[in-house]
């Protein structure tokens, strides 16, 4: 579990980075869009296309992770379902620590 809420914050922050990154790549190409020659040009022109290839990533990453999502959601819920008793002993037994925990404060 730890793993997996590890890898979740580090997908997290490298989206954010990106987004941060495309942002200032788009704040670049429009602060350029007056600027002349063939080597601006190819260089804007390169750049967006690499902005789009960024956004579709992002399109198919985000659905990924959604998807994903979903299915631990189905997982969870079936769970629940199956084994009701259990699940309202782990729900108890983690209240019960967090209470323990708080009250020490």
């Amino acid at each position: 579990m730890d793993n997996t809420a590890n890898q979740s914050d580090v997908t997290e922050k490298l989206m954010a980075n990106l987004r941060t990154v495309a942002s200032a790549a788009d704040d670049l190409l429009r602060l350029t869009a007056g600027q002349t020659g063939d080597k601006i040009a190819d260089v804007r022109a390169r750049l967006g296309e690499q902005l789009d290839s960024l956004r579709e990533e992002f399109g198919r990453v985000e659905a990924d992770m959604l998807a994903r999502g979903r299915e631990v959601a189905s997982a969870t819920d079936d769970y629940v379902h199956e084994n009701p008793w259990k699940s309202i002993g782990a729900t108890a037994g983690v209240a019960f620590l967090l209470g323990l925990l708080i009250g020490r404060r």
